[in-house]
Order: structure tokens, then C-alpha cells, then sequence
């Protein structure tokens, strides 16, 4: 190996390639293409960490506040204008994250599962559904049956069989896994 080595060296020097230190690498960029200005690190002073710590987030519109009463109408209103199958689902506090505690694992014989996405369902999913004011009353309906269980909404399309979208329409009073969105980062 070490002759080879000392081969591959010797021929580079005797092709009259320049020596390595000599060699001046340059960048060239197109004309069009500016170069980032510098950021100062008064800029990177004033960068956010996200806060791990009670700050504990679910499906679509967890980036948002709490939705409204009236913003879920809205949803439920675009879900069944799109003709998706809306579902209810509800878990209680301690089963609606996912944790060792919580997890049921399948091994190598199922391809694309969720460990423990599946919480358990309010009736049956609401297939033909065309009204919207339905889907708001049976969320009522949960509400009042399960007050300190997290309730999501899921629509399903059933032309490309795959789940569209999922959010939050109750999380308990008690909830303190929680942060405002002003409090979400810290300096």
C-alpha cells in the first residue's frame, strides 16, 4: 500500500502539477447570484430556542393558539365541502402522547405504523356526512361526555384513502402542557 502511495505521489509531482500550498481556491458565483450579507452577532443574540417544557403540541394547527368555537365551524365547514370523512377521536391526558408507558409496539410485521396515534374513536366516523352542524353537535356531544379528555377532529378521504388532516377541537381545563405562543421560545 505504501508503494502505491509513493507512486501516486511521485507521478503527481512529475506531471507538473503545482505543489498543494501553492494552489489558490476560488469561489465564483453567477452574476445574478448575490452573496448573503453578514449577519453580526447582535443577530444571533436575538435568535429563539424552542421550550421543551410544557410546551407539548398536536396534529395540524399546533403551531396556532387554541382555535375558537368559530374556527372550528370553519374547519368542519371545509371538510365536509371537500367531501372528506369526518371522525371524532378523544384519548385522556395520560394516554394521549406518545411514551414508552403508552406504546404498543408491533416489531417488523407492520410497515408505517403510528405508536399509539389511534386514540379511541366517538361513534363511528361520519361517512356521508353533508352537514356540517352534525359534526359540531356531536363535538358538543364528546365535550360534555368527556370534559378532561383531549378531543381531535380527522378528516379522511376516502377516493385516496389516506387521512387529510387532524386538530385539536377540546383540550381539558386542566391541561398544563400548554404554552402561549409568547412564551413558546425563550432568548
Amino acid at each position: 500500500m505504501a508503494t502505491i502511495a509513493a507512486r501516486s505521489t511521485s507521478s503527481a509531482v512529475s506531471c507538473g502539477r503545482p505543489a498543494r500550498n501553492s494552489v489558490q481556491v476560488r469561489a465564483a458565483l453567477k452574476p445574478s447570484v448575490k452573496a448573503a450579507p453578514a449577519v453580526s452577532t447582535a443577530g444571533a443574540n436575538q435568535m429563539m430556542v424552542w421550550q421543551p417544557i410544557n410546551n407539548k403540541q398536536y396534529e395540524t394547527f399546533s403551531y396556532l393558539p387554541p382555535l375558537t368555537s368559530d374556527q372550528i365551524a370553519r374547519q368542519v365547514d371545509y371538510v365536509v365541502g371537500n367531501g372528506w370523512i369526518p371522525c371524532l377521536e378523544f384519548a385522556d391526558a395520560s394516554q394521549a402522547y406518545v411514551s414508552n408507558a403508552s406504546t404498543v409496539r408491533f416489531g417488523s410485521v407492520s410497515a408505517c405504523y403510528y405508536d399509539n396515534r389511534y386514540w379511541t374513536l366517538w361513534k363511528l366516523p361520519m361517512f356521508g356526512c353533508t352537514d356540517p352542524s352534525a359534526v359540531l353537535t356531536e363535538i358538543s356531544r364528546a365535550s360534555k361526555a368527556f370534559p378532561q379528555a383531549y378531543i381531535r377532529m380527522v378528516a379522511f378521504d376516502n377516493v385516496r384513502q389516506v387521512q387529510i388532516m387532524s386538530f385539536l377541537v377540546q383540550r381539558p381545563r386542566a391541561a398544563t402542557d400548554y404554552c402561549e405562543l409568547s412564551k413558546r421560545s425563550v432568548a
